[in-house]
């Protein structure tokens, strides 16, 4: 029975390794960082950015800044609103994409947003099912040798969590 509980949370952790591994930090610009101008770059064309990723803004931090508003602010280039929902100051930021939608950053440093130091970016869910309600504690069928690179990160974390709560229950 022991060896059976190990099996078991050593599945659990390979579950939980996979979906955090599956994640992406996206530096901003690449190499070139953010910077003037950078609207012009492209730099987000034919890039998935998905819920669990992280947009890392790396530019010198007298020289910038990364405040994020919506679609209206955005096409405004208003660094007055009130309705910013984030700002970043220290040169080296990140900022976690955690839902769907279409996310708006610019630099809110005077004339830059207007010369182009703008991005705006698609972020997608993972496909993944809400996670079931529990269902009654049975004893674990044994491991099986199906493969499991179809799972998202969002299932491989559900199975995860149930496969602990099994081992836990014995």
């Amino acid at each position: 029975m022991a060896a059976h509980r190990q099996v078991l949370l050593f599945l659990a952790v390979v579950f939980a390794v996979a979906s955090l591994a599956s994640a992406m930090e996206w530096k901003v610009g690449d190499d070139g960082g953010w910077r003037a101008q950078f609207n012009k770059t492209g730099w987000a064309d034919g890039k998935t950015f998905r819920v669990g990723d992280t947009l890392l803004f790396k530019y010198p931090k007298d020289n910038h800044t990364v405040i994020q508003v919506g679609k209206e602010d955005f096409a405004a280039c208003n660094v007055q609103t009130n309705n910013k929902l984030g700002a970043w100051f220290s040169g080296n930021d990140v900022v976690p994409l955690d839902k769907p939608g279409k996310m708006w950053f610019f630099c809110s440093v005077d004339g830059h947003c207007n010369n182009g130091m703008k991005l705006v970016i698609n972020v997608v869910g993972d496909g993944a099912a809400p996670a079931p309600a529990p269902a009654p504690v049975q004893p674990a069928p044994a491991p099986s040798s199906a493969p499991v690179m179809g799972y998202t990160a969002g299932a491989a974390v559900a199975v995860a969590g149930a496969v602990v709560a099994v081992v836990l229950a014995f």
